[in-house]
């Protein structure tokens, strides 16, 4: 492995269970095993490693999104697919549990006007036009019904996994995914 994948590694480790505002810079070095000079020469900063961490946090989902599409026909399972996809990634192995969308947690150690929460706010958007783009496909949905269902379902999506990282149990998620399909039924 290499140093920058050590680096990305421990603070994606570290963040995750710590905090970012918790985790300094030699703590990540130590945890990768690398020289403070070899962290300089791939993050000139803690901004661009936070940045980082949570690009890679998204794209991790992403990639657990596509393989879940991979088995979808309607537009009602690809949107299924992604409180799976959130399912999947709560039931990782986490170092000390699960706490949480690792996106969230991270957004709220910044300030509202923030590099890091308008990331966060965009990569959240994104998962909310992947569902509003499933519903318009819905022929019984039109664009401005499609738009609410879509905030609708974020917001139990969001919720449902603040709560199970609360309470330390990803299996929350089954139950907002119970919820979803029974609205998806009635459209």
């Amino acid at each position: 492995m290499s140093a920058k994948e050590k680096i990305r590694e421990a603070a994606h480790t570290l963040f995750y269970n710590q905090g970012i505002h918790a985790t300094g810079i030699d703590s990540i070095i130590k945890l990768a095993g690398v020289a403070k000079q070899s962290f300089y020469n791939h993050f000139v900063s803690k901004q661009c490693l936070v940045l980082d961490y949570l690009a890679l946090r998204h794209q991790q989902w992403l990639d657990l999104y596509a393989t879940r599409l991979q088995l979808t026909v309607t537009p009602q399972d690809r949107i299924l697919a992604i409180y799976d996809a959130y399912q999947d990634h709560a039931e990782r192995p986490y170092k000390n549990g699960f706490r949480g969308c690792g996106l969230l947690n991270a957004a709220a150690e910044f300030p509202v006007d923030s590099l890091e929460r308008r990331c966060v706010a965009e990569q959240k958007a994104q998962i909310q036009q992947f569902i509003e783009t499933a519903l318009c496909e819905i022929p019984s949905v039109n664009a401005e019904r499609a738009g609410l269902l879509a905030q609708e379902f974020a917001f139990l999506l969001e919720g449902s996994i603040s709560l199970a990282g609360l309470s330390g149990h990803p299996a929350l998620l089954q139950r907002t995914k119970q919820i979803i399909t029974q609205r998806l039924e009635c459209l």
